[in-house]
């Protein structure tokens, strides 16, 4: 008999999860990708009512099929979260465009060090894979998220992503579409989850494979998203901006009012006046609003804090 035990840490289940729309051109390589680089961990490919070959095409490769009829990645994630039961989730686009030789130390580093999501931040020098606009587009919404929510996050749009169980499991999805990203960044802010990015290599499509993301369309929804999730997380903020913008206005409106009473003594432009009075009240009570919604804003926050900490988390037995 020996004084020292010896315990064997246990590995992570892991499954690969990839929404797909008419990806039949690239999917097959996406699977076999994944499957060489996480050799033992499952791939379940969702696909959401392609008019092509992609869940023929993902079957073959070896990935477990699903079918998810609503359309938007939106609706397709949150499907996957409910069904799928695994220790860690790699979430990643089924374009061919990520890097799957990365997830592996993606896996190992959420395992090791306990974190409930890594982001994995796109690197490239091929401008056709990642244009200007959209570019553009991503530094500036995530500039948005990073300045209101936390800075931990530099490519808040990437859809190449690792999350532990607890993340995915009290992840309350509300995105239809390409909005879904945004959510799940705000989420792992707002609850103060340990997270952590690491650059991955991103390239363009394969030939035959378009993508489904339209730059101000998609920028104009993602942006939407956004605010929505501003006004729900931060009412305080939102509102508060609110009611200065209504304040400085009700002022301008007022000035004039109050100079001519007082080298008159008169108010010769009384709808003015009560214009001006009307927008105050009106930020007085989009402040009160604003104070009120946070109030309600933070039980929201700790029943969410109390199901993410009912999980156990990632590599803890």
């Amino acid at each position: 008999m020996t004084d020292s035990t010896t315990t064997t840490a246990r590995a992570p289940r892991v499954a690969v999860l990839a929404p797909c729309y008419n990806e039949a051109a690239a999917i097959g390589q996406v699977v076999k990708d994944f499957k060489a680089a996480l050799p033992d961990a499952t791939i379940y490919v969702y696909d959401n009512n392609s008019s092509d070959d992609t869940s023929a095409v993902a079957r073959a490769a070896g990935a477990v099929v699903r079918l998810e009829t609503m359309r938007g990645k939106g609706n397709v994630v949150r499907r996957m979260y409910a069904d799928i039961e695994a220790d860690v989730y790699v979430l990643v686009d089924g374009d061919d465009t990520y890097e799957a030789a990365a997830a592996a130390a993606m896996v190992d580093r959420l395992w090791a060090e306990h974190l409930d999501m890594i982001n994995g931040r796109r690197v490239t020098d091929i401008q056709a894979a990642y244009r200007a606009g959209h570019r553009l587009g991503n530094v500036v919404l995530t500039g948005i998220v990073r300045k209101i929510f936390g800075d931990p996050i530099h490519d808040m749009l990437s859809g190449y992503r690792v999350m532990s169980r607890r993340f995915v499991k009290s992840f309350p999805t509300i995105a239809e579409g390409f909005g879904i990203e945004t959510e799940m960044t705000v989420h792992a802010l707002q609850l103060r989850m340990p997270l952590a990015e690491m650059p991955t290599q991103y390239k363009d499509r394969p030939v035959g494979s378009a993508s489904k993301l339209r730059t101000y369309r998609d920028g104009v929804l993602i942006l939407n998203t956004i605010l929505a999730l501003i006004r729900q997380e931060r009412p305080i903020t939102f509102f508060g901006v609110i009611a200065a913008i209504l304040t400085l206005l009700a002022l301008i409106l007022i000035y004039p009012v109050v100079i001519d009473y007082i080298h008159t003594g008169l108010v010769r432009r009384f709808p003015t006046a009560i214009l001006a009075t009307g927008i105050m009240i009106a930020a007085f009570l989009s402040l009160t609003s604003g104070i009120i919604l946070d109030s309600v804003t933070r039980g929201r926050w700790e029943v969410k804090r109390l199901q993410y900490l009912a999980l156990k988390g990632p590599g803890v037995d």
